[in-house]
């Protein structure tokens, strides 16, 4: 007796503007016994995680990208912050302070972590901060000493 798999293998990113881009493959597959079931789940996971990878890339129309190009500018009032507002307080504060392309920190975050500095949690918000104070390279955690 054959047992049939479906599976589903799905991505969301963050993109510029507040918009978001998401890709999903699904796939049915068969198998002749329960022991191969482990082994060809592993290998079509892989199979679709590298195929959305592949295409997720490529996020077709961007909101604001018609136009020229919006500043971002960290909002402190317009949305609620996910991390501690003594967090918010400091990255604002050095961004700010350290005259800071916001843009480019909102980027940072994305890649960093998939969100943008308004929905980063207290960890997330900790690494970012990290990498914003003086002396360190961005992107970067700082060393010991």
């Amino acid at each position: 007796m054959a047992i049939h798999l479906q599976m589903e293998y799905s991505k969301k990113i963050g993109l510029p503007e507040y918009s978001s881009h998401g890709f999903s493959v699904s796939l049915k597959a068969e198998v002749a016994s329960a022991e191969d079931i482990p082994g060809e789940v592993e290998r079509i996971y892989q199979t679709l995680q590298q195929s959305v990878d592949q295409q997720i890339i490529h996020p077709g129309y961007v909101p604001g990208q018609e136009a020229a190009p919006k500043v971002h500018v960290l909002p402190s009032q317009e949305k609620a912050w996910k991390c501690s507002p003594k967090q918010k307080e400091l990255i604002l504060k050095l961004v700010n302070e350290q005259g800071l392309d916001r843009n480019e920190v909102d980027d940072q975050a994305q890649r960093r972590f998939g969100k943008g500095v308004t929905q980063l949690n207290k960890l997330e918000a900790s690494g970012l901060i990290d990498s914003l104070m003086p002396g360190q390279k961005r992107g970067k955690p700082r060393r010991a000493a």
